[in-house]
């Protein structure tokens, strides 16, 4: 397979850098993008040197991969027209707004063989794959996950727009089932919850505490690890952290080295490369699917009668 042909559906914050990315990867070209703010596509066409494309299906007939980077209530509408012209897809997170809409698009993708990919950026954050090195037993689990207020992302409530980065992580280096969820959850500045809570407990024994704000004043994103002798502390924004770890009866602390890398970058780079040579991805649409669950398990609960 030669240079695959790349388009962008969304093109605003974040899909623009989707526009970016593939218009600098080696193996792929950036044919054109969508977005139903003319004025916003032609700008990032014109940045890039690629072409606006009219409709979807105008983008589908043209390429062998998209990003899909809308609005979180239309990755369904979005996703499903382009899955059934063919192409492979790498949708963000979450993966849709709700479990029907996720089913939606699974059925639309059954028999068609195309590659599918959740963007749980974290995942191919330098910070995971040190702890998916290091992580073999945790007991318990603290993530913090910050934003100052935007306005972006707000179809959807904190758990889907923050939230669910950190379930992804948990649940991965967990590896055990849920076996009981508590939440809550307040909102200030929009119609949905824009600070929440949620202890997980897990099968094996292990708890984990998530918080997340999107009316904080700075902007945070830490997870801290504890497991038999030993503590680790990482940042996934400065992609840096230490361990804490028992050795012949003394404490000692070692600064993880971490080679920093635009999460971004990897995660595009990941999604080309499974294309060309169909490979699983690592953030499947099966695991999107999963953390999508599991956020919409700790939404219903903060929004159930109290």
């Amino acid at each position: 397979m030669g240079n695959l042909k790349c388009g962008v559906v969304g093109v605003g914050y974040l899909g623009q850098h989707h526009a970016r990315i593939y218009a600098t990867l080696a193996d792929c070209s950036l044919v054109g993008v969508y977005d139903t703010n003319e004025k916003q596509a032609q700008e990032i066409a014109g940045r890039y040197g690629c072409r606006v494309f009219a409709s979807l299906e105008e983008l589908a007939a043209e390429c062998d991969c998209a990003s899909v980077v809308t609005p979180t209530d239309r990755h369904a509408a979005t996703a499903i027209p382009l899955i059934k012209s063919d192409c492979h897809l790498l949708i963000e997170k979450p993966l849709a707004a709700s479990r029907e809409e996720a089913e939606q698009i699974l059925k639309a993708a059954e028999g068609r063989d195309r590659i599918l990919q959740v963007g749980l950026i974290e995942h191919y954050n330098p910070v995971m794959k040190f702890l998916e090195d290091s992580v073999s037993a945790p007991r318990f689990v603290t993530s913090q996950r910050l934003a100052p207020f935007s306005g972006r992302g707000t179809e959807v409530g904190v758990v889907l727009d923050l939230m669910i980065h950190d379930i992804g992580i948990i649940l991965q280096l967990v590896k055990s089932d849920v076996v009981s969820v508590e939440a809550i959850g307040v909102n200030v500045l929009s119609r949905t919850e824009d600070i929440a809570n949620a202890r997980l407990r897990f099968e094996n024994g292990c708890v984990a505490d998530l918080n997340v704000s999107r009316v904080s004043e700075k902007k945070l994103r830490e997870i801290r690890i504890f497991q038999p002798q030993t503590y680790l502390s990482l940042d996934f924004t400065s992609q840096s952290g230490h361990l804490m770890k028992m050795t012949q009866n003394a404490l000692r602390r070692d600064e993880i080295p971490i080679e920093k890398e635009e999460p971004l970058r990897t995660e595009i780079a990941s999604f080309v490369h499974c294309v060309k040579n169909h490979r699983e991805p690592k953030v499947s649409i099966h695991f999107g699917k999963k953390t999508l669950e599991l956020a919409l398990q700790i939404t219903g609960l903060i929004n159930s009668p109290r």
